[in-house]
């Protein structure tokens, strides 16, 4: 009985160690579901998750066709041939959108139309009365050059040659330095000048030109041209400009005679006055009148057409001039916009004696992107070019200026046709021997483009552009230029004897009120690459954005295991270190205490790892054999 007892009471203490265990496994598989953060075991089981429940269409067949090896590798390849061909096209996006491609947008607008400044000049240098006495001196010694060279005998009945030749001169005269820059003759194919000169001249083996040297003679050149009318204008200029440098002050060249050149004026049927132009000294163009220039009451155009624009009548023939530098006769004329100066080389035209001219405008307006899209410019103040010119920023504008401001550093004085620069003087071989060939060689420099200029002068962001449009009549015409002529000897004192071609007429006007604008947008914008980025996924993946996302979370996720693996590793090499002892020593200090003597240390060694054993036979449950022995003592 007491045996039987004792069975019986052993039989529920297993089933609740049982009991227990499951519990615990239980319990430790609530605690693993219940995680915030959930890490995977390796990478296979990542990227398995990954596959199984990704919304990325064809990644599933890399798992479900894992036993399966020749699909497996077919849809792998296929996959990541999927990702390259996608990210390819993602790159080609990425360029376009960096290379800033715009659109061009046209705009037609109608409404009443400012109307432009517009810049006449006579085309006759006029032989001012301060400089009168240097030119003729300037003629004389070009009349006798003329002659040694073509044996040309060029008559002048202004001046007393014969008085100016035997006048005595200083040796820092005009004649000193005319004869420091000769004008010479050159073999077409020998550098070499000829040591005098020559009355005849064979066309085709001969270049007319000045010889150009530095200050100390060790370097010359010949400044030849193909033409000899060419060279004698540039060599007759060259000195021209040296005497207008000379004048101290730049008024003493105004005598402007607006009645005398401007024979009638009328904008929109009203007679102009002078309050309506401005007058400049152009030195090849002569005087110079700019109309409606002034920016409180500038001209509007109420309707296109010829009767409704501005008309002139102005005087052609060539009084006073000056034959050596002036070869055309008539009236130069620019249309440009108002603040801005005319450059008459550029955009000028030539208006024609005993024609009247008709010239018919369209406006034109470019407004460019600027910032990324292109280099243009808002104002001209991130261009490193100081503006010399008081008017708002052009690229001519600065091209000029920065021309100006190479001559002053390079040559020690500025060029007189462009504004001079604060500190500066204008270039005259009185006070600057070598200017000339300075000037010519940064010349060649500057249409080179060695300078720089045109690199660093940008296009302006917004600028108004007229298009023209001209047509020409004979005017007066054959039956009314008698009564024409003698109302303008009435009422203008025109007394010219050859009537025809001393006078010429003007009309500018609007074609028509609509003016175009030509603007620029961005082609492809944030938007648009967005845009195209999501037709992309779709076209290779057929996903969305929260696929993208889930590409970002296994990113993370295989960021995460890599630390995690790192970590690990790095402390199991940390336990296998030399400092601490490998795991089959017998370091411990519990064993050194007890170490017996050298003779027997294994026997000791097999007692302590004995003796430190774990006995797991008191958690095992006991059989019936021994509990039959145990009840029966």
């Amino acid at each position: 009985m007491g045996g039987g007892s004792v069975k019986t009471g052993k039989m529920p203490e297993g089933e609740k160690t049982r009991q227990c265990k499951q519990e615990e496994e239980q319990q430790q598989k609530e605690e693993k579901q219940e995680g915030l953060i959930e890490f995977y075991s390796s990478y296979q089981e990542l990227f398995q998750f990954f596959c199984s429940n990704t919304t990325i269409h064809g990644a599933i067949r890399l798992v479900c066709s894992k036993k399966n090896k020749m699909k497996t590798a077919f849809w792998s390849v296929l996959f990541f041939l999927t990702f390259g061909l996608m990210y390819w096209q993602f790159g080609i996006l990425y360029r376009e959108y960096f290379s800033y491609p715009v659109n061009l947008n046209l705009n037609l607008n109608s409404d009443r139309l400012t109307f432009p400044a517009v810049t006449l000049c006579t085309l006759n240098p006029y032989r001012y009365s301060a400089i009168r006495k240097k030119l003729d001196e300037l003629d004389q010694i070009t009349h006798q050059t003329l002659l040694d060279l073509y044996d040309y005998n060029m008559s002048l009945t202004r001046s007393d040659w014969s008085t100016l030749s035997t006048r005595k001169r200083s040796s820092r005269s005009l004649l000193h330095h005319v004869q420091r820059h000769p004008l010479r003759r050159q073999k077409r194919d020998n550098a070499v000048n000829l040591p005098e000169n020559s009355p005849s001249v064979d066309k085709n083996d001969w270049k007319i030109g000045f010889v150009l040297c530095s200050e100390n003679n060790k370097d010359c050149f010949h400044q030849a041209y193909s033409s000899g009318v060419d060279a004698v204008r540039e060599w007759y200029s060259f000195h021209y400009i040296n005497i207008l440098a000379q004048m101290p002050d730049a008024k003493a060249l105004d005598e402007s005679d607006f009645e005398n050149f401007i024979y009638s004026c009328r904008f929109n049927d009203a007679t102009c006055d002078k309050a309506n132009y401005t007058h400049f000294h152009h030195p090849f163009y002569g005087n110079c009148y700019t109309f409606n220039d002034n920016s409180s009451s500038l001209w509007t155009s109420s309707m296109p057409g010829i009767s409704n624009g501005l008309s002139l009548v102005v005087r052609t023939e060539q009084n006073d001039f000056i034959p050596l530098l002036s070869t055309v006769t008539g009236a130069r004329v620019m249309v440009h916009d108002q603040n801005e100066p005319a450059f008459m080389d550029d955009g000028g035209f030539n208006v024609r004696p005993g024609i009247e001219t008709s010239i018919s405008m369209k406006k034109e307006m470019t407004v460019r992107l600027g910032g990324s899209y292109s280099d243009c410019t808002e104002d001209g103040s991130d261009v490193p070019v100081q503006n010399l010119y008081s008017s708002r920023y052009t690229e001519q504008v600065c091209i000029r200026s920065c021309f100006q401001l190479n001559m002053v550093e390079r040559c020690g004085c500025a060029y007189y046709f462009y504004p001079l620069p604060i500190g500066a003087e204008y270039c005259d071989y009185t006070k600057h021997v070598a200017w000339g060939y300075c000037y010519y060689k940064l010349l060649a420099e500057f249409k080179a483009n060695v300078l720089g200029c045109f690199h660093k002068c940008r296009k302006p962001c917004k600028m108004t552009q007229y298009q023209l449009s001209a047509g020409y009549s004979r005017w007066p015409s054959a039956v009314s230029e008698d009564w024409v002529f003698y109302v303008l000897s009435q009422q203008n004192k025109y007394n010219i004897t050859s009537k025809r071609n001393g006078v010429a007429k003007v009309n500018i006007f609007f074609e028509e009120w609509n003016y175009k604008t030509n603007g620029e947008s961005p082609a492809f914008t944030v938007v648009t690459l967005l845009s195209q980025f999501g037709n992309q996924w779709s076209l290779w993946f057929g996903s969305s954005v929260l696929s993208v996302m889930e590409l970002a979370e296994l990113l993370l996720d295989f960021i995460a295991i890599t630390l995690i693996l790192a970590v690990r590793w790095f402390r199991s090499r940390q336990q296998l270190s030399p400092s601490e002892p490998p795991p089959n020593s017998h370091d411990n200090a519990a064993f050194q205490d007890e170490a017996p003597a050298p003779s027997a240390p294994h026997r000791f060694t097999v007692e302590a790892v004995v003796t430190m054993l774990p006995s797991y036979n008191s958690l095992e449950p006991r059989g019936p054999s021994r509990d039959g022995e145990v009840g029966h003592e």
